[in-house]
């Protein structure tokens, strides 16, 4: 998509965007969670990432980053979550992309040095998986976002884009997660904090009444 005529907000938006959906493949590949060949290798920002190619999986992973893409414009979206369950539905592991889009931001975007801060953040995903823990094989996955607020009511595209969205089921955990940082960035128009959230290692043995 052509960015020159964006407003600042729609670049940083559009570039998050096309991030997000990238990082995501490249975390659900990292977890193997399903076949290597349902991922390829591709090069991204000059990154060597593995894009999924499955139809089902490509979509579903398009769909929902795309439609983040007006809420991140705003300023809306708080996290953007992937999220690991075990067969009870209960979270294993979530990979948190915290943001904020400045709103008062005016100035043009320099491109290139966006593109290169979104870079970091791949080359620390793709080298993060010692980070992480093995999924059993019963367990499932999903893309949560949070919102700091939805569209005000009056505005109906934005209602439309927003009942796109439907509130998760996910259960919480009992104590504070344990967090371990990953790759972070904190100078405007855009700042953003990648994190692993997994339980505590006493949610074992305080489990829920």
């Amino acid at each position: 998509m052509d960015r020159k005529n964006q407003t600042p907000q729609g670049q940083i938006a559009q570039a998050v965007v096309e991030f997000l959906e990238v990082a995501v493949s490249c975390i659900v590949f990292l977890k193997g969670f399903y076949p290597t060949r349902a991922f390829e290798r591709r090069r991204y920002m000059n990154v060597v990432v593995q894009k999924a190619v499955h139809p089902q999986l490509a979509g579903y992973i398009h769909s929902v980053t795309a439609g983040l893409l007006p809420f991140i414009q705003k300023g809306l979206v708080e996290r953007v979550i992937v999220i690991f369950y075990d067969k009870d539905h209960i979270p294993i592991e979530k990979f948190v992309f915290k943001l904020a889009v400045s709103q008062s931001y005016g100035s043009n975007i320099e491109q290139s040095s966006l593109e290169f801060a979104l870079r970091t953040f791949l080359i620390k995903l793709t080298v993060s998986e010692p980070l992480t823990k093995p999924l059993p094989s019963d367990s499932s996955w999903e893309i949560a976002a949070y919102f700091r607020s939805l569209p005000a009511d009056g505005v109906k595209d934005k209602e439309e884009d927003a009942q796109m969205w439907i509130p998760t089921d996910t259960k919480m955990w009992m104590q504070p997660p344990q967090i371990t940082p990953i790759k972070s960035m904190g100078c405007d128009p855009l700042k953003m904090q990648l994190y692993l959230e997994q339980p505590s290692p006493a949610e074992a043995k305080d489990p829920a009444p």
